[in-house]
């Protein structure tokens, strides 16, 4: 249910700024969604779909990129890319260091584009 309440934060944002560009239909949204998200496209698509019929957005397709997980070591200030999958076993590639480091990006939602006729 994570997918519903954001997806319907997006639907609210494309459609104030589409009210404010006078445009007539929004026909896609490009998002970028950080690889830590447990956000899942299909569902966003899907909730999406449902929240905006008859609304400006209506049919618009959801153009999903996602973020590459990055964090930063807070002893040598190196920053680099991490898998999900290792992140239990990250450590810095320059000083190997794990006990001091910070998520940059990876975590972050947001609206990057709308197309709008």
């Amino acid at each position: 249910m994570h997918e519903l309440q954001v997806t319907k934060r997006i639907l609210d944002i494309a459609l104030k700024h589409a009210q404010a560009s006078r445009v007539n239909k929004v026909l896609a949204i490009q998002l970028r969604i950080g690889a830590m998200s447990d956000l899942e496209d299909q569902w966003i698509q899907k909730y999406f779909d449902h929240l905006s019929k008859n609304t400006l957005a209506e049919n618009a397709r959801l153009k999903i990129e996602r973020a590459p997980a990055v964090m930063k070591c807070n002893d040598c200030g190196h920053s680099f890319e991490v898998s999900i999958k290792e992140i239990d076993k990250i450590q810095c590639p320059e000083c190997a260091h794990a006990s001091s480091l910070t998520f940059i990006s990876g975590r972050e939602y947001y609206i990057k584009n709308l197309e709008a006729i």
